[in-house]
């Protein structure tokens, strides 16, 4: 940006900043399709209802892996009920401490931000959700680009 050297103090305005939605999301490695689920926090209970959704879209009979990082989230306490009664069909995956690069949905961020994002100016949080929404409801169908992106391991 170039200011006159004549402007002693200039005042620049911009959108208020540190507000965020927090955002669980998981994409099948067999039919690329994309499930997300938006909340106020990350905590155990909003991760628990993430998985409960994810368990209400699997396939009968198939199991899942859920690859994870290691929030404390992702171990606490308040999971080992569910995850005790689903254990012949859910797996929990937990990559290797500060490895975030490993994680498949990483690319998931990564494309969303390029796509819904970037080079953009949001007037509000609002705004910000409508592009990124839009941008995730195209991946909710069977999806080869997103089944390619986190199928490379």
């Amino acid at each position: 940006m170039w200011i006159a050297p004549e402007i002693k103090d200039p005042v620049l305005t911009h959108a208020p900043t540190r507000k965020s939605i927090a955002c669980f999301g998981a994409v099948s490695l067999e039919t690329g399709k994309f499930a997300y689920d938006l909340c106020d926090t990350f905590d155990a209970k909003t991760f628990e209802a993430f998985l409960m959704l994810l368990l209400r879209r699997r396939t009968r009979d198939k199991r899942m892996v859920i690859v994870l990082d290691n929030a404390r989230y992702h171990h606490a306490k308040l999971l080992a009920p569910l995850l005790h009664k689903y254990r012949s069909v859910l797996t929990l995956l937990f990559l290797p401490p500060y490895s975030p690069q490993l994680a498949p949905i990483e690319r998931v961020w990564k494309l969303t931000r390029r796509l819904a994002t970037h080079n953009r100016h949001f007037e509000t949080l609002g705004d910000v959700l409508v592009a990124v929404q839009k941008c995730f409801n195209r991946w909710t169908k069977p999806n080869l680009m997103l089944k390619r992106l986190c199928g490379i391991i």
